[in-house]
């Protein structure tokens, strides 16, 4: 990755212009052309290095989510993985240093749907999901330091 798309996908997680045209701001903050920047992004997307961009909303008040986690076996990851990122429901997934390795949100327009997704992925894997649907809100910040080998 070049520092262009280094600086284009650590900058811009937070305070993303909020104006009629956010790319071409970027471009002007960056240093290259709106089309770049826009080029870039659909390059990285069909690279799989970024695989969505796109707001965060509060879950409760646009439908429902929950937070799920899994056990997989440490050669199946990268498999079960991909499959759970399959799902246009699934907005990130990560990996854990615990049992429970494979953690990923869920969000959906109605609990339905979530429960659908949750139960669609345990019977293609094999593997139980465990559900763990939020209790109490609080904040969590979205953005990461991303580190760069």
């Amino acid at each position: 990755m070049n520092e262009f798309e280094k600086r284009l996908l650590g900058d811009f997680q937070k305070d993303f212009p909020l104006v009629p045209r956010p790319y071409a701001e970027i471009a002007g903050k960056l240093g290259g052309s709106e089309e770049e920047i826009l080029e870039t992004l659909e390059g990285l997307g069909r690279s799989g290095e970024v695989s969505r961009i796109g707001a965060v909303f509060s879950t409760p008040a646009v439908g429902a989510g929950t937070l799920a986690a899994m056990a997989v076996a440490e050669e199946k990851l990268e498999e079960v993985a991909g499959l759970v990122n399959g799902y246009e429901e699934v907005n990130h997934n990560y990996q854990r240093q615990h049992e429970m390795n494979l953690w990923f949100v869920v969000t959906a327009a109605d609990q339905d749907r979530v429960d659908e997704v949750i139960g669609e992925i345990g019977r293609r894997t094999g593997i139980e999901v465990l559900n763990l649907p939020m209790i109490e809100a609080y904040h969590l910040d979205l953005g990461f330091d991303l580190q760069w080998s």
